[in-house]
């Protein structure tokens, strides 16, 4: 996901947009660039890769103006490189964008024809082009702008700057948000509130298709139509406080460490520790007579979905369907009416997610979105929401995050089954008791840092890797396949355990390791069977269990991580953190980019 900034200041522009592009380094990122006005002109910086080869491109040559645009480019159309880094344009215009332009090609061709020269394979420059031309030929700044924007197709979120408009940036947005934040004298914009927590509290947002002009003391919204509106400023929940590593190496690694808190926090936010009765905000239907459930995610958000599901189905006895977000609008599934529809993102931007989102709101279903990210575009949009409480997470591959939403819902399953008859108070406090003692668990359990970088060693060396789960464990034998492909480049797969004979037991043999999600429970000895199946074929058991669990493993396994023990309703979320370790610590050995692995975004809005 592209990182977005701007501001009409009253000091130097380019240190403030590269520090915002700082903030922004999380979502992933490729190459950037900073463009200001000076003296009336547009002056641009650029650089491929991280951001401190655009510092030093800056120090070797500085930028003035106290006006201008940043960039963090994942790219879409069009190479990694420095002629490919935003912000595009010309003379009179400089454009920076996040997500795609869809009719770029028909467009630049139209162009072209009119003898309009390009240099770029971007869909972006496409967009500064367009403008440029107008420019051209009389236009306004704003009058190019309108008419840009009624001939682009996609999702976009749009800054730009005009040559001898000086304290002038317009700003605009469909399906990628954008926050316009307001100081003293002085106006800003970016891709979210985090990027302008340093310089402002106060913020509103640009809902689909609004245009802003930014002056230095005012923020004119407009709609799709052209239309004078409103739009209300709120104080973000963000602070000024950088968002910093502390003593880790890594983002990842001290999100790791977070867990506890954040599932704590998560957890008192639902659960009244004194009555162990879980404690649900007012939802947008009445789970005691929905007649199913609609999941719907992308990613790591997609497989707490997953778990979700089997305990609302086990628990409070509702159907439930789930897809993921890119699917569910072509496949065009069936919904019952009076339906309910539950979408999961950290972000609360996610392109596909938010399409599943409008769908299901068209179709009549009432939409329940548990994010992490207030104020977000699902935010706003859903009918209801559930925040977990994870706090910003900065590397790429979810992790925090996965387990806050799993908290959430564990919880809402309890509430259902509560609201449903399906769960006795005694079997409530039972399950909350449960869940209120994971957050220890946890802790605990990442005192064993020194057992996963030994089995770590051994998995680095692989080149295939399965991960086997039974129940609602097979989501996070999903979970730990894709955080080891995300972070270490080394490829996984997982399985439900009782599938593996049924084609991928073909691929065992001593250099695949078979990592197992194995606690004791009732699927303990079908799981261990499967295992047993693996191990006797060559394969290099390696499982995650408990006490009950170890001996019988030692039996046949290479290595065994003893785990603290849990009831069974609570496992999928304690046995989420070591898999994630797991694929941390071996991305280190194996020296990726562990916060920013190739190719991936933190939020990916564009589908």
């Amino acid at each position: 996901m592209c990182g977005i900034v701007g501001l009409v200041g009253r000091d130097a522009a380019s240190p403030r947009l590269l520090e915002a592009l700082q903030r922004l380094e999380y979502r992933g990122y490729d190459s950037a660039g900073i463009a200001t006005l000076v003296n009336g002109h547009v002056e641009r910086r650029r650089a491929e890769g991280k951001l401190q080869n655009l510092a030093a491109v800056l120090d070797r040559q500085p930028l003035a103006g106290t006006t201008g645009i940043g960039h963090t480019r994942w790219a879409t159309h069009g190479a990694p490189t420095e002629r490919n880094a935003h912000p595009h344009g010309t003379a009179r215009v400089s454009v920076v964008h996040n997500g795609i332009i869809e009719n770029y090609a028909e467009l630049r061709a139209e162009l072209e024809a009119e003898g309009v020269a390009f240099e770029t394979e971007t869909d972006t420059e496409t967009v500064a082009k367009l403008l440029d031309h107008l420019l051209a030929g009389g236009a306004t700044p704003e009058q190019a702008v309108s008419a840009t924007l009624k001939r682009i197709h996609g999702a976009f979120g749009l800054a730009m700057i005009f040559a001898g408009h000086g304290r002038k940036l317009i700003a605009a947005r469909q399906g990628s948000p954008l926050a316009v934040g307001y100081g003293e004298e002085e106006m800003f914009v970016g891709s979210d509130a985090l990027a302008l927590s340093p310089m402002t509290r106060r913020i509103a947002y640009l809902e689909e298709g609004d245009w802003v002009v930014l002056s230095d003391n005012e923020a004119r919204f407009f709609d799709a139509a052209d239309r004078p509106v409103q739009r209300e400023v709120k104080l973000t929940a963000y602070s000024g406080a950088a968002v910093g590593k502390g003593n880790y190496r890594h983002f990842m690694e001290k999100e790791l460490h977070e867990h506890p808190v954040v599932l704590g926090d998560t957890l008192r936010q639902h659960i009244d520790p004194a009555t162990r009765a879980v404690v649900l905000p007012p939802l947008p239907f009445d789970p005691a007579v929905v007649p199913r459930i609609t999941f719907s995610a992308c990613g790591s958000a997609y497989l707490a979905a997953q778990v979700g599901r089997y305990w609302i189905e086990q628990v409070a006895r509702i159907p439930v369907d789930s897809d993921v977000a890119s699917e569910l609008r072509y496949r065009d599934p069936p919904l019952p009416e009076g339906g309910a529809a539950l979408l999961v993102s950290q972000s609360g931007e996610t392109a596909d997610t938010l399409a599943a989102l409008r769908l299901l709101k068209q179709r009549g279903q009432h939409v329940l979105a548990v994010v992490n990210v207030s104020e977000s575009t699902m935010d706003r949009e859903s009918d209801g929401t559930l925040l977990t409480i994870a706090g910003p997470e900065i590397g790429v591959a979810s992790t925090k995050a996965f387990t806050a939403q799993l908290a959430v819902l564990a919880s809402l399953a309890l509430g259902f089954g509560r609201a449903r008859g399906t769960l006795s108070a005694g079997e409530e406090a039972r399950l909350t008791a449960a869940l209120l003692e994971v957050p220890g668990h946890a802790a605990a359990l990442l005192e064993k840092g020194s057992e996963i970088q030994d089995m770590a060693r051994e998995v680095a060396l692989a080149r295939d890797v399965l991960f086997l789960g039974r129940g609602s464990l097979y989501p996070i034998a999903l979970e730990g396949a894709l955080k080891l492909k995300e972070i270490s480049y080394i490829h996984a797969e997982g399985y439900a355990a009782g599938e593996m004979k049924h084609g991928p037991i073909a691929l065992i043999d001593r250099d695949v390791p078979v990592i197992a999600l194995c606690p004791s429970g009732p699927l303990f000895e079908k799981t261990a069977s499967n295992l047993q199946e693996a191990a006797a074929r060559g394969g290099r058991i390696m499982a995650f269990t408990d006490a009950a669990g170890a001996p019988a493993l030692r039996r046949f396994a290479e290595r065994v991580v003893v785990l603290p023990t849990v009831d069974p309703f609570v496992a999928p979320i304690l046995h989420a953190i070591p898999v994630q370790l797991l694929a941390y610590h071996v991305a280190v050995l194996k020296g990726t980019d562990v916060d920013q692995p190739r190719n991936l975004a933190k939020a990916v809005t564009v589908e």
